[in-house]
Order: C-alpha cells, then structure tokens, then sequence
C-alpha cells in the first residue's frame, strides 16, 4: 500500500501524540524536582539550618557576586524567610507616635520592596540588651499566609498581600524584649512565651488566632528566647521546648507534657535545639553554658537517665548549633567553632574564626556558613579536620541568619537585605 506524504505526516503526528502525555508527565516531575526550596521560617523548611539548593556561591563582597542589594528601613534582627518569589521580614520603625511595628516583603527577582504594612504601633520603648530589637522573632510563611510575632507586643496573622487577618496579645513581661520565633505545627502556631512574671508555651489557631492550648513552665520563671523544634520519635511527634532551667517535650497538639531535662541555673537561652543520631541537642544559656545530649525516649524528668552527655568547652549562648552527617558544629558567641561526633561528643577539632557571633550556621550545597556579627561570613567544608573554603565580607552588622533559596543567599544587615548568587 502507497501512502501519500500527508498520510505518512498524520500517521507520524499519531504516533508522538501517543508519547506526549508521557513525555509531559516525565517533565512535570523533572521540573517539580528542580524547583527551588522554599526558605519559610527560622532556619528552614525543617528548622534546622539546612538547604537542599546546590551551586551556591561561596565566595563573595560588596560588588562581586552581589545579584541585588536593597534598604531595609528601621531596626531588626529577624532572619529572612522566603516563599511564594517574595523574602520577608520584620522590622521595628522610629514613629512620631512611638516605634511602628512592621512586616516587608521583597521580589526575589529584583529585591523591589512589595509589601510594607504596620503591624502595631508601640510606645517609645527601648531595650535593655543592646544586641536586641523590637524585631528579633522571625516570621513564618506558608501558602498565602504570613505570621509575625513581636513577642509580647502582639502576634499576627497577614496574607501575602498584606491585608490584615488577625491579631493577639500573649501577655509576659521580659526585661530584654522579644526574640524567639513562632513554629507552625498542622493548624496550629506555636510560641514559646518565657518571662519574668510568668512562663508558657501557647497554641493559637492559625486561622483565627484564637488560643487552643496553654500550658504553664515550672517555677521560678525566668526569660528564655529560644524557639521549638517539632521532631519525630518513635510513632508520635514532640515540641521540644527550650526555656530557663529546663528543656520540655510536649505534644504539640494538646499541650501535654511528656518530658522534661534540667539544667540549673541556665536562662536567657537563645539557641534553637537540634535533634540528631538520635539525640536532642539544647544549649543551656546562660551562667550554665553547656549542650545537653538528650535521649527523647523518656517520661517525666530525665535529668538522671536520658542525658547521654554533656558539652561544656565552647558551647554557644546565641548561635544555634548545626548537624551535619555524624558531626555536631557550633560556634561560640566569641568566635570558637567546634566540630565534635555527635553520638559520643568526642571534639574533633576547634578553630578560632575571629569576631562575635549571633547568626545560627547554615547547611548548603556541602558547604556550612559561619557569619559574625562583623559582617564576616566563613565558609568550611563538612569534615573531620578544619578546613576553611572562604572569608566573605559585606558591609554593617549582622546578627540576623543567613536564608537559603532560588540558588542564592539571603543576608539581611543592620541597613541592607542582599541576595548573594552567582
């Protein structure tokens, strides 16, 4: 049989029509597994400082592998977070009437601001601690929604447009302001609230804000600044809850305590736990600077049973520590870094890096980040001996974490958010 050029044309167009669906499916889960990450709240997609992102730069300073650079009006040491194309941040403005609290977003793309809303407008406080702001908290996004937490100033709830959704006061009383950051558990947004007066973990309904739990520390109370972690063990989750001390495990859904470690004398802490091989890392702030090694498979307190060690040379007081592979990293406000194994806390190696540091270390592309307060960012490569990849410096302070998205950096200065890529 003799078929004519315009039969052999639809026959092969038949064919392929049968592959597209196919071949479209397979690029659909192609281009889904190549999207970018997502950075959406403190420390990351799981809180714990690291990045699934890859070719990152690691080498960078003002004027060179710089994408953007963009103000930031007011102070605040919130971390970036990003989601949805846009970075978000809070930030605390001089007002005539006292200092306006608000929440920023910016284009990824080209740092525009796009979002500028008040949250609340306070009286003309200031801060005891000098390193703190009204801004501190990180916020949290997730889908078309932002949440912000100015400690007890006011906690909120925006859609990404900035249109306002709701709003509560958790009442507490801390002589340095605010600073640890809300966490968000299925329906339910979480908040450490440690303070002099009184101590507390609470639980809002993100969609209304209404409190579905509260649960009371023990006494004495004292002011703690650190945000929970949800982890998994076993068949259930904990919220590991890190405040003066002690560190609680509760279930995040009702609040029931199902754990509890002491330490004493330690307050003021800042540092996120972490939770690895098996263990729940957690600085024990200050006047008791120690990790603590804990085993979460306990009931009641298990200071005596489940501490499987302690840390006590060069544990920080603001820096969260970061797990990379079989090692545990940290570094100490006055610069030490230490790399330790995880499972026994044997030190492998410490290194002077030089400054002070606030920022918690991030995990990227194989590589971990150190940034001081000096605007100093180290990079080293993961590993049983010290070993240092490049010193990155930018312009003014910064306290503020360093995010992770869209094959860049994102550092937020006491006057600039720069988007660091190649």
């Amino acid at each position: 049989m003799n078929l004519t050029p315009a039969a052999i044309l639809a026959a092969s167009m038949t064919k392929r029509a049968r592959f597209l669906p196919l071949f479209i499916l397979v690029f659909v889960a192609w281009s889904a597994g190549v999207r970018a990450e997502d950075w959406p709240q403190f420390r990351g997609p799981g809180g714990e400082g690291h990045s699934t992102e890859k070719n990152l730069p690691f080498e960078w300073g003002e004027g060179r592998n710089v994408a953007w650079r963009t103000p930031v009006p007011g102070r605040g040491w919130s971390s970036p977070v990003i989601a949805a194309g846009r970075v978000w941040l809070t930030t605390a403005v001089d007002d005539s009437g006292g200092v306006s609290l608000r929440a920023l977003a910016f284009d990824v793309a080209t740092g525009e601001e796009l979002v500028n809303v008040e949250a609340y407008l306070i009286g003309g406080t200031y801060l005891k601690n000098a390193k703190n702001s009204h801004a501190s908290p990180t916020p949290i996004v997730e889908g078309d929604r932002v949440f912000v937490h100015f400690g007890a100033d006011g906690t909120s709830a925006f859609s990404t447009k900035g249109e306002f959704l709701w709003e509560t006061k958790l009442a507490y009383e801390s002589m340095h302001g605010n600073g640890g950051s809300p966490v968000l558990y299925r329906d339910l947004l979480i908040v450490n609230c440690d303070g002099d007066d009184q101590a507390y973990v609470v639980a809002l309904d993100k969609a209304t804000g209404k409190v579905r739990w509260k649960t009371m520390r023990r006494k004495p109370y004292d002011q703690s600044y650190s945000t929970p972690l949800v982890i998994r063990v076993g068949d259930r989750d904990q919220l590991i809850s890190v405040g003066a001390h002690w560190t609680y495990a509760y279930d995040p859904l009702t609040g029931k305590e199902l754990w509890r470690v002491s330490y004493g004398d330690g307050f003021s802490n800042v540092p996120r736990p972490v939770f690895s091989k098996g263990l729940v890392f957690i600085p024990t702030g200050f006047d008791v600077a120690r990790i603590l090694a804990v085993r979460p498979t306990g009931s009641g307190d298990v200071t005596r049973t489940h501490v499987a060690y302690r840390i006590e040379r060069g544990a920080p007081l603001t820096p969260s520590p970061i797990a990379v592979g079989d090692e545990l990293y940290m570094v100490s406000d006055i610069g030490i870094a230490t790399c330790l194994d995880a499972a026994t806390g044997k030190i492998l190696w410490q290194h002077r890096l030089g400054g002070n540091y606030s920022a918690s270390p991030v995990f990227a592309d194989g590589r971990i980040y150190f940034q001081s307060e000096e605007g100093v960012t180290t990079v080293i490569a993961p590993g049983n001996e010290f070993r240092q990849l490049a010193k990155n410096t930018l312009d003014g302070m910064t306290f503020a974490s360093i995010a992770v998205s869209q094959g860049s950096l994102f550092i937020r200065t006491d006057a600039f958010l720069y988007r660091i890529g190649k």
